[in-house]
């Protein structure tokens, strides 16, 4: 399923690049599921395989717009909101919603990624520490998330691998 222009998501080393031609173009750190990677749904695991971006949401929010349901809630995200809600899985600045893209893998029945909402979004900058630590979402900084918004349109392929 190789593209030319894709995003990498390398569970590994934490990191997602930016590859045109074959070359990787730009690199953010990330962050995947603090459960590993996997592809069923209710497991907070990452799923792996070929996806797509199915939905760019967030385009006109301000830096740390928090999201709840894919929709913007007049909130922004400071650490004194953080200390008043912590157990809050925060959802920051933009949001990529995958797809699979591989029937059977992550795609249809109880592993279908868009079915699960993994996104590619951002978070608490003080939650990327370099290791995993999500929910299944592929975290960003705010900055990078909003960069990498800006680079890719919907429809782009997404590889996330161990």
């Amino acid at each position: 399923m190789k593209t030319d222009f894709f995003l990498d998501i390398s569970i590994d080393t934490q990191q997602l690049s930016i590859v045109n031609n074959g070359e990787a173009l730009k690199a953010y750190p990330v962050s995947t599921a603090k459960n590993g990677a996997g592809e069923q749904k209710g497991s907070e695991c990452t799923p792996r395989g070929w996806h797509k971006i199915r939905a760019k949401i967030g385009a006109d929010q301000p830096l740390q717009s928090v999201f709840i349901g894919r929709r913007a809630t007049g909130e922004i995200y400071s650490a004194e909101l953080g200390r008043l809600q912590p157990q809050r899985d925060w959802i920051l600045t933009r949001i990529l919603w995958l797809g699979g893209m591989e029937p059977g893998k992550n795609r249809y029945g109880n592993v279908d990624t868009a079915w699960r909402y993994i996104y590619i979004h951002g978070c608490p900058d003080e939650l990327m520490t370099g290791s995993p630590g999500s929910h299944g979402c592929i975290r960003m900084k705010n900055a990078d998330v909003m960069d990498l918004f800006d680079r890719v349109k919907t429809g782009v392929s997404v590889h996330i691998h161990e």
